[in-house]
């Protein structure tokens, strides 16, 4: 199962760098940031000009951009050509996700002059410039000049500072907690500044799954689709994993066992979504797990599945908070990949306290969970004093007994695996497997798991495992990155959806 970054398809990956880097040298052209400067001048109806450099970041383009009369600069960004696989959809949704948040809460989030699908430059949006001082985890990450090697928390922090920059980021998630939408979905806004859930929830896992792993786009979720339940939800993320086994053709499988332990994780995580069992898992109401019979504490009761969600942020972490002189927060910025999810998600503790993921931690995920049942406690304090200072009567949960709770129990690795196609399997052979289902047979060894749940498959399940392990081997035999018809992928997912 090993390391996530191993599994993704490599050929799809080199392809899209290569088109990225062409597509940044020309967005790096001089007559490319006039343009910027030009769709500034338009937009504000004064001269304009480009102020060098450009900055690049994880999925956007930057241009800094003087305006006549007025006091601070503004930025024209765009997202990056190839990186990002919906630019419209994702621009339009953000755009309309950031100015919700400003309107809604108190974080600090820039303001949002314009933005819109349709410029000489495509999707835009012009935002406000914020001064700052730097981001949360610049802060708090291990000293590394190499600006390659990934964020990692500082081993030799001092509590007293990680308590204070974990504690700004509490404060966000609390008044992240309190917006509550009737679906779960995209945010649009509408012509008269109001906002409606119109669209799928547009997700980082799937735009990984089409940057990393070349998934043909016609098997994820329409455009236009939202999903009225949070049971409905997980199961096109179980959905989502299935087609990721079944389309990455290369580096995600590497021998027929492995194969078969990724088939019967994914078979049997979408049973579970499809029974509409993941949604209580951990909580007071999940009487169905094996860890629930022996289970000796009272736990808090499950979200309302329906009607009630709250704003998630797949890729909110320490790198989105800017921090001033005195390290207050003075902006929240890149709400990409942010929309109404199941309330189940904001009620998990933070997968980022480490700063890096799990499945590719150095030392390894048991490491990592040992070392972030540590900080846990840390963060957990923090969010008690958050709750303290906004006042605990005034907040539709208790986040803070509800974190600690989704450790305890499991559900923190429940939801992550969910959002995560790439980090499925490890979490749930480690994590989840014996929790859902109970005590595996002693001295199975890890490429033989799958034995151990074989059982538990249903017999058209256990029909097709033979010959799709059969046929994603031979496909995968040959190093090319495939073009699949729209109807034969929608068929042959099908056949291992069972519809």
């Amino acid at each position: 199962m090993g390391d996530a970054r191993a599994q993704l398809d490599i050929l799809a990956w080199d392809k899209n760098d290569e088109a990225s880097e062409v597509s940044q040298k020309r967005l790096r052209r001089r007559d490319t940031c006039e343009l910027a400067a030009s769709l500034a001048a338009q937009k504000f109806g004064r001269n304009a000009t480009f102020e060098p450099p450009l900055i690049i970041g994880g999925y956007n383009i930057l241009y800094k951009i003087r305006i006549d009369g007025m006091d601070l600069p503004v930025y024209v960004r765009l997202p990056c050509p190839d990186w990002v696989q919906f630019p419209v959809e994702k621009t339009l949704r953000e755009g309309a996700t950031a100015r919700y948040i400003e309107q809604h809460t108190q974080i600090p989030v820039p303001k949002i002059f314009n933005y819109g699908d349709k410029s000489d430059l495509g999707p835009f949006m012009i935002l406000q410039h914020v001064e700052n001082c730097g981001l949360i985890s610049s802060r708090i990450k291990t000293p590394n000049p190499d600006p390659d090697v990934p964020f990692v928390l500082n081993s030799d922090i001092s509590e007293t500072v990680l308590l204070d920059f974990y504690g700004k980021a509490a404060r966000i998630l609390l008044q992240m907690s309190r917006l509550s939408f009737d679906s779960i979905g995209s945010l649009s806004e509408n012509e008269d500044r109001t906002f409606s859930v119109t669209g799928r929830p547009l997700s980082k896992n799937m735009n990984d799954m089409l940057q990393l792993a070349n998934i043909p786009r016609c098997v994820l979720p329409q455009e236009d689709k939202t999903y009225a339940t949070t049971h409905d939800w997980y199961l096109a993320l179980a959905e989502m994993h299935i087609a990721q086994l079944i389309f990455q053709h290369n580096d995600l499988v590497t021998t027929e066992n492995d194969c078969r332990n990724k088939y019967v994780a994914r078979q049997l995580f979408r049973r579970l979504a499809k029974d509409e069992r993941l949604s209580s898992f951990g909580f007071a109401e999940d009487s169905w797990s094996a860890q629930s019979k022996s289970w000796s504490s009272q736990l808090s009761s499950a979200p309302n599945n329906t009607q009630s969600f709250r704003l998630w942020a797949d890729d909110f972490r320490p790198g989105n908070i800017l921090v001033g002189e005195s390290d207050e927060v003075v902006a929240v910025i890149d709400w990409e990949f942010a929309y109404p999810g199941p309330t189940q998600f904001i009620l998990d503790c933070p997968w980022w306290l480490l700063l890096e993921v799990p499945e590719m931690w150095k030392s390894g995920i048991d490491d990592w969970a040992k070392v972030y049942d540590m900080r846990l406690k840390t963060w957990l304090s923090a969010m008690q004093k958050a709750e303290a200072e906004l006042g605990i009567q005034t907040l539709p949960f208790c986040l803070s007994t509800h974190m600690r709770e989704s450790w305890e129990t499991g559900r923190f690795w429940l939801n992550y695996a969910a959002n995560n196609s790439w980090a499925l399997d490890t979490i749930f052979w480690k994590y989840l497997d014996e929790r859902f289902f109970g005590t595996r047979e002693v001295g199975v060894s890890e490429d033989e798991l799958w034995k151990t749940r074989i059982g538990l498959l249903n017999e058209k399940e256990r029909a097709a495992m033979e010959p799709f392990v059969e046929w994603k081997m031979n496909d995968m035999k040959e190093r090319i990155l495939v073009e699949w018809d729209p109807e034969e992928a929608q068929r042959r997912l099908s056949e291992l959806l069972f519809d």
